[in-house]
C-alpha cells in the first residue's frame, strides 16, 4: 500500500535553497545527518528533498510538484507578508476543475502548485 511522497528536486546551491524554503515558505531541515549533496526539509506532514546539480541551468529545470493544502487561503496570505514572489501568471485563483490553486518558483526554477479542493 502506497502512503507518501517525497519529490526529489534539483539544486545547485544547498544554502540558497535551504534559506528560501525555510524563510520564505516555513519549512524546517529534517533528519539527523547532514548530507553534503543532498537536503531534506518538510513542512506539516510534506517532505521535499534536493539533489545537489550544481550544472542546472534554471531555464532548461523543469522539475514540478503540485502540493495539497487544507488551507489554502491562509497559507497564500503568509507567503504575501513575507514577501514571497508569487508566479505572475499564476496568483491564487479557482481553477475550472474544481481547485483553488497558485504557484510558485524556487531559486532553482522548480514550479511548486499550491492546490485545495473547491467544495
Amino acid at each position: 500500500m502506497l502512503t507518501d511522497i517525497s519529490p526529489k528536486l534539483p539544486m545547485r546551491d544547498k544554502t540558497v535553497t535551504k534559506k528560501f524554503y525555510i524563510n520564505k515558505l516555513g519549512f524546517q531541515e529534517f533528519g539527523n545527518t547532514d548530507f553534503e549533496h543532498y537536503l531534506m526539509l518538510q513542512k506539516d506532514t510534506i517532505q521535499i528533498h534536493f539533489f545537489e546539480f550544481k550544472e542546472l541551468d534554471p531555464k532548461e529545470n523543469y522539475g514540478q510538484v503540485y502540493i495539497r493544502t487544507d488551507d489554502i487561503d491562509t497559507f497564500y496570505q503568509s507567503l504575501l507578508n513575507n514577501k514571497t514572489d508569487i508566479h505572475p501568471n499564476a496568483h491564487l485563483h479557482v481553477k475550472p476543475w474544481g481547485q483553488k490553486e497558485f504557484a510558485l518558483l524556487d531559486p532553482d526554477n522548480n514550479l511548486l502548485t499550491f492546490g485545495q479542493r473547491v467544495h
